[in-house]
């Protein structure tokens, strides 16, 4: 798990060949004009979903996990406490993991809390159960999906 800003983004350039240009859609783009949806950036190896959504309380937060994908979230409003526990260490799945969305789901607790202000993002690898939207009001983000196949 990594946590940082988007002026420090070129330090993580070199961990997956499609990070340069996940960031640059991120410095590039005007995020602020996209409706919430998904974005196409390189195919399937490489696109962008932005998410309006309620805030929930840490209580009501899922751990998550994708085998397929890394995730860069980058919160545009509001912010999210995201949870954050090593995959090992989660011992209590919801169900089974669900291939078609690249999900899997514990109830086990997270670890730690990282405050994630406007302009900050968390980058999660697939050894990175992570629980996002927890605060309070609405939390506006970009989650930028990259195929881990490519490593």
């Amino acid at each position: 798990m990594i946590f940082d800003t988007l002026a420090n983004a070129d330090r993580y350039a070199a961990l997956h060949p499609l990070f340069p240009a996940a960031f640059a859609f991120l410095r590039d783009t005007d995020l602020t004009a996209l409706a919430p949806g998904r974005y196409p950036i390189q195919g399937e190896a490489l696109f962008a979903i932005v998410d309006a959504a309620a805030a929930r309380g840490r209580e009501d937060a899922k751990l998550e996990c994708h085998r397929k994908y890394i995730d860069i979230q980058l919160v545009l409003d509001g912010i999210d406490e995201m949870g954050w526990k090593p995959l090992n260490d989660c011992h209590q799945p919801v169900a089974d993991y669900l291939a078609e969305r690249d999900i899997h789901f514990f109830r086990d607790a997270p670890a730690s809390w990282i405050a994630t202000p406007p302009g900050a993002f968390c980058i999660f690898f697939p050894q990175d159960a992570h629980a996002p939207l927890v605060g309070t009001g609405t939390i506006r983000k970009v989650v930028v999906k990259i195929a881990v196949d490519l490593l």
